[in-house]
């Protein structure tokens, strides 16, 4: 297995596919570079080179006490797109992942970036503040810090139902989808668990938006019941000079696994320019 040793001492897992430019991939929460796989799968076997890492505390990568917030996540992303000395990189984030890329941008600029793919993602701020009012209540977030502690295990096979829309009406549920989401969860350590809950949620990323000087394609369904699309996706569309947003009727957050083919489509023909 690929890993990165970061300055900190901890140890990054990664994934690194086939030849030409590169697509790097941050995957939200509580899951790791698998939720990737019919993505890098599509853009590999297309002529594209894919890369997507465990994030610290995640899946395969080791589990530090400490960095658990965006600047150090956007720092180890930066970390691996030198170690691997990438140009021209599209860097695409869902969720957590989204937060990670913008803070990314903020941190280390545009100089190797050509694209940006935002996926459901948690900018510009999720948690309901005097400058934010449309945000969720803390108490949303506490709800979540609870679960975690209380019995993840049992937490994270709720939270996959609204996380892939399988609470609603005449949704196909799959088991498969859900086992496999509550096995990233348990593979993510606790502590780096716990503490996301606050970086993903408390982190302010407006400034960030304003500094994606590349285009940008926001995707994100009005179903999405974990980052809420008038709070999240919209907003960031029109924070981002120059970026565009695709609304997925009645897609759920978990929407790169089930409406993975229009997810591809979309993101190749991005890419391509399209």
């Amino acid at each position: 297995m690929a890993k990165l040793t970061l300055k900190d001492g901890t140890e990054l897992f990664y994934k690194d596919w086939g030849t030409g430019q590169p697509v790097v991939f941050s995957h939200g929460w509580p899951l790791n570079a698998d939720a990737w796989d019919a993505q890098m799968l599509f853009l590999a076997t297309r002529g594209y080179r894919v890369i997507a890492h465990d994030r610290r505390g995640y899946g395969r990568s080791s589990q530090p006490w400490d960095g658990n917030n965006m600047d150090r996540y956007a720092d180890d992303l930066g970390e691996l797109v030198e170690h691997l000395d990438l140009h021209d990189a599209v860097l695409v984030g869902h969720s957590t992942g989204g937060g990670e890329v913008a803070r990314y941008i903020g941190r280390h600029g545009t100089g190797r970036v050509c694209k940006v793919v935002l996926i459901a993602a948690v900018p510009p701020l999720m948690v309901q503040t005097e400058a934010n009012p449309r945000g969720l209540p803390i108490a949303v977030f506490d709800d979540i810090r609870k679960g975690v502690l209380a019995n993840r295990s049992q937490f994270f096979k709720d939270l996959a139902l609204p996380f892939f829309g399988f609470n609603r009406e005449g949704a196909a549920v799959s088991k498969g989808t859900i086992d496999a989401f509550w096995l990233a969860g348990m593979q993510c350590s606790i502590k780096s668990a716990y503490d996301c809950i606050k970086a993903f949620s408390e982190t302010d990323f407006t400034d960030d938006l304003k500094k994606m000087n590349v285009p940008t394609l926001v995707l994100q369904g009005d179903g999405d019941q974990i980052v809420p699309l008038d709070d999240s996706g919209r907003l960031s569309a029109e924070l981002v000079p120059n970026s565009s947003l695709v609304v997925y009727a009645g897609a759920p957050h978990g929407m790169c696994t089930t409406h993975a083919e229009q997810v591809n489509a979309d993101l190749l023909s991005f890419i391509e320019g399209r």
